[in-house]
Formats: C-alpha cells, structure tokens, sequence
C-alpha cells in the first residue's frame, strides 16, 4: 500500500498551510518559510499552472493520497453528475480513514490510516485494512476491544471536545455516515474549481 513516508513539516511548509491536523510550535513559527537550503529566498509569483499545481499537491498532502490514486478520484468526479468540485471532496471525506479521524476516534488522518491498515477499524462489525475503502451511508464505523483497552486511544474517544460533523453521527464509540457531505459541511482549505481545472487540461 502506497504512501509518503516523507517529512510531514516539509509538506506544510511546502504549501504555507498547516495540513498535518495538530499544532507544533517549530512548525507554527517556520510555516511561512518554504523548505530547502534557499527556502527564504524563493518567493517567486506563481503562474496559472503554479497554483493549479500547487492546490493538488495541498489536496493530497491532506487526505494522504499519491499521484495515482488521486487521479482516480478525479476521474469518478467527473464522471457522475452534479457538481465536480462537491462530488470530489464527498469522495475525499467519506474515505475509510478520513471518517474515522472525522468522528474523533483518531487525533490525526496519519493516525486513523494506521489504524484502519493495522485490523483496528470496524466496518458494519467486520475487521477493515483498506483505508481508502468507501464508506457508505448507515455503515457502522467501530475500533476493535483489543485497541479500545490502549491508553492513548481511549483518552482519544473520552475526550469531551470533539466536534462531529453534520453528515456524521456518533453514540459512544461507535459512529455512522448519516448522509454525504457537502461544501456548505466544510470549510475546505483549497481551491476546488483550479483542481478540476488541472485535470481538464
């Protein structure tokens, strides 16, 4: 199973934006800061194709998801009807390890990912390894006893500040797809319309 086993800091710092789901002080104070030896000095305008590039790239660092995959994504968007931009982030957003840091069950996307490809995630009852599996509306969405029982784990789901989203519901530890999101459920951090205009060159 594919995935960046990079730097995360670099790929926030890469993108100006903290896209690594928690708060860290070094990264705070250099977030302004591209990475590499001459970071400082590169401040250079972007062209059109630079920003298409660049809200890609931010896309993917996000919800942890390579070239390729991506492009799969964006090939289902636009093949189905209705607006692109919301049936895109709907399939980013109902990605297996996506609800489950979504219904707080993980501090981190790179959390919730471990989880589902380790056997701890739950689908419906049934042990789930493939984090970019999607989750339908109703399907039960549970972590196993034996992870359940670790410390850091169950201070994560005790926590009281947890916020669900609307198109999510959540009774204990246990939480469900009630419906598929869309824009107005988010506040999504990127451009949609230049992705999708990426893709149609």
């Amino acid at each position: 199973m594919a995935r960046y086993t990079g730097p995360k800091h670099r790929l926030a710092r890469r993108e100006g934006v903290n896209i690594l789901d928690k708060t860290s002080a070094s990264l705070t104070r250099r977030l302004n800061i591209p990475p590499g030896q001459h970071g400082r000095k590169r401040h250079k305008r972007l062209s059109e194709y630079g920003l298409q590039l660049r809200e890609k790239q931010k896309v993917k660092a996000t919800y942890g998801v390579l070239e390729r995959q991506f492009k799969r994504i964006i090939g289902t968007a636009s093949s189905r009807k209705g607006d692109t931009g919301e049936i895109l982030m709907s399939l980013l957003e109902t990605r297996l390890d996506n609800i489950v840091y979504r219904l707080g069950l993980a501090k981190t996307r790179t959390m919730a990912r471990q989880l589902v490809s380790h056997r701890h995630v739950l689908v419906n009852g049934k042990k789930m390894n493939i984090p970019s599996y999607a989750v339908k509306i109703d399907d039960l969405i549970s972590l196993s006893p034996k992870i359940k029982k670790t410390t850091n784990v169950s201070k994560i789901i005790e926590e009281k500040n947890n916020e669900i989203l609307s198109f999510l519901q959540r009774k204990g530890d246990v939480g469900k797809l009630v419906r598929y999101p869309k824009k107005d459920d988010l506040q999504v951090p990127f451009n949609l319309q230049l992705i999708i205009e990426y893709y149609s060159r």
